[in-house]
């Protein structure tokens, strides 16, 4: 079947805002978001705001709440649901964190869609607090690619998961900054699918030259259904094709190499 890897950024792709955003807007926090935000990191700043939410007498469960109630384009889904049922290796690499991520994905029922989740940690801690953790400590290791945030290099994702995936063709899809490194690492048999409008389709527009994949853009989620499951068929013939015709050179080296065989020589007695 299909040997294909799909790799979904999270927010403002497989949802359609920005997850830590909604949060913060929907528990009445954004004053403060704003406040602190020119202060520090926005991966830091987020854990800072689970402690200020937290302070205020929010819990885990008014955050679960929110979050279920993230709007996401009726399309995505079974988007996903599709190319899951097709036999591709779905995987999420965002800079959103993983309890909000995996909380939407169970609530709409495609966590078991996807065979890994690359994004930042997150967890509750003995408080009932949500403690936000940085992908990479870039403190102690930082990853130094200028392209992307100091927590996280997408790219250096994809070129893990190229490393092990061997010669797997890949779909990435995705909408902001973050998303333009991983685009410069696929290969010429690899597609990106940029949202149209959005930072990474206008990095991408800017330095055509340097993105070998195929570009495929969308603006909403009944055309990344349309257009993600129409590459997904297509890379499928092109390598059944291929398949075939290597099947048809082993068949025709095969019978070559026994008509070459010599007559047996008589034996003089």
């Amino acid at each position: 079947m299909a040997g294909i890897v799909v790799v979904f950024d999270f927010d403002k792709t497989i949802i359609d805002v920005d997850s830590d955003n909604w949060v913060v807007d929907e528990l009445g926090a954004t004053d403060l978001f704003n406040q602190l935000l020119p202060t520090m990191p926005w991966n830091s700043l987020m854990d800072r705001m689970m402690k200020e939410l937290h302070t205020q007498g929010k819990t885990i469960q008014d955050i679960e709440e929110v979050l279920k109630r993230v709007p996401i384009h009726p399309r995505i889904v079974p988007a996903i649901k599709s190319a899951h049922a097709l036999g591709c290796d779905l995987r999420v690499i965002s800079d959103a964190n993983v309890f909000f991520i995996e909380t939407i994905l169970k609530h709409v029922g495609i966590r078991d869609c996807f065979s890994e989740i690359n994004t930042n940690p997150g967890y509750v801690d003995g408080e009932g607090r949500l403690r936000i953790l940085p992908y990479v400590d870039f403190q102690k290791f930082p990853h130094g690619c200028n392209l992307c945030p100091p927590n996280m290099c997408k790219g250096m994702i994809v070129e893990r998961i190229q490393a092990k995936e061997g010669k797997k063709r890949m779909i990435y899809l995705g909408d902001g900054i973050g998303d333009f490194c991983p685009s410069l690492k696929l290969s010429e048999a690899d597609f990106v699918m940029p949202r149209k409008d959005f930072p990474a389709w206008n990095l991408i527009n800017k330095n055509r030259t340097l993105v070998k994949a195929g570009v495929r853009e969308w603006t909403d989620g009944e055309e990344l259904e349309h257009i993600l499951l129409q590459l997904i068929n297509t890379i499928n013939i092109e390598e059944s094709q291929l398949l075939s015709v290597e099947n048809c050179k082993l068949e025709t080296m095969s019978k070559a190499g026994h008509g070459a065989l010599p007559r047996p020589l008589p034996v003089p007695y």
